[in-house]
């Protein structure tokens, strides 16, 4: 199913053509019961398919007021059984084409694509999962992943996920290890803008950049094209100033860069942080970016990229405690850790002034509650 051409949908409707690779004799339990009640369960705090299986027996009379249960709860080797077959890809799609399709529902359109190892999800002489995650910061909604060997392999995974995904009109933030010529060039194919992190993997455009802040810092940008704003924020006895700058480089000096396509202006971060009493300690970041000459518009991407980081991964290793999950038979972990992902998506659009840990147990303890989160998935 192509995410890019799919309407409003419900995650009901994107697995009913679903294929099935299970013998059709043998097929005791839909596979939508089997999916419906992974994710339940999985917004009520369960974390592996044991505890699943349990969730199912004792909610079993309210899920079946939407689940089919013909033949009782699937056991905890069914539901792993059934994770392990069924190919990540087409799984991906059928997330990710809902997902999309609520997206489009929301306000926000900035999308920060990112990675994270699954620290325990291999085998013996196997390196552990990595997922890149393409995530929309603004409404909290994990769009699609991709699974790949490990973090290097992250520069084939983006154009994976570009090619599946509806970017018009959106500005996408990647750390340094896709800035990349020929995913810059894919991302404004595709309708949209890019803020790239530029570090020592891309070295003469990097020194290049660096320079050219230099001695715009030195002659307070006279004679540049230039914007700068500020922030700072208190919290937890921590304070965090930050200088954003943004220039727009000559025409000369872009006509010298035509392999970086659609490439506008250059962004710097600086960033001082002191804890207490304790000296400050600070760090220079460099950007480059499609965007025109709007620093507003550019601190606020970069930002936002944090949100894939805060509102996402660190979730997942907090709440979820993802990194001591040990599924790992065939393509259980990636499966399991997209439901996962859908999860948070979903508890994220709960405004009660409460985490996501609390809200996890909140929607085990109130059926109704949990219908408030899940309704919009399993109806």
């Amino acid at each position: 199913m192509s995410v890019a051409n799919s309407a409003q949908l419900t995650l009901r409707d994107c697995f009913q053509d679903f294929p099935d690779p299970r013998r059709e004799h043998g097929r005791l339990h839909t596979l939508w019961d089997i999916v419906g009640l992974t994710l339940c369960a999985m917004i009520c705090g369960c974390d592996d398919v044991v505890e699943i299986q349990e969730y199912g027996i004792k909610k079993f009379d309210f899920l079946t007021t939407f689940l089919d249960f013909e033949n009782g709860v699937p056991s905890h080797d069914t539901i792993g059984r059934v994770f392990a077959m069924l190919d990540p890809k087409k799984f991906r799609e059928c997330f990710a084409a809902w997902t999309e399709s609520l997206a489009r529902a929301l306000a926000g359109r900035h999308i920060a694509i990112d990675g994270k190892t699954l620290r325990r999800a291999h085998g013996k002489d196997e390196k552990p999962l990595h997922l890149v995650s393409a995530f929309a910061t603004e409404n909290r909604l994990v769009l699609s992943q991709q699974a790949v060997d490990d973090k290097s392999n992250e520069i084939t995974a983006i154009p994976e996920l570009l090619a599946v995904l509806d970017v018009r009109k959106t500005i996408i933030t990647i750390d340094a290890m896709g800035c990349q010529k020929e995913i810059a060039a894919q991302i404004k194919d595709r309708g949209a803008d890019y803020v790239l992190a530029l570090k020592e993997n891309q070295p003469t455009l990097y020194e290049e950049v660096h320079s050219m802040f230099a001695k715009g810092l030195e002659s307070n940008f006279r004679g540049m094209k230039h914007q700068e704003c500020q922030t700072k924020d208190n919290n937890h006895g921590r304070t965090e100033t930050r200088s954003y700058h943004l220039v727009r480089p000559s025409k000369e000096w872009l006509a010298m860069h035509p392999e970086w396509k659609g490439l506008k202006t250059l962004g710097m971060v600086c960033c001082e942080r002191q804890v207490g009493d304790a000296e400050p300690t600070g760090e220079v970041r460099f950007f480059i970016t499609s965007l025109a000459l709007n620093v507003t518009e550019f601190a606020r991407a970069v930002r936002g990229h944090w949100g894939i980081e805060n509102k996402l991964h660190w979730v997942l290793d907090v709440s979820y405690r993802e990194d001591e999950n040990r599924s790992r038979k065939d393509h259980t972990p990636e499966n399991l850790a997209w439901i996962r992902r859908m999860t948070v998506s979903l508890l994220a659009q709960d405004g009660t002034k409460v985490g996501v840990k609390c809200k996890r147990k909140m929607a085990g303890w109130d059926d109704e509650y949990l219908l408030s989160i899940a309704g919009r998935a399993v109806a």
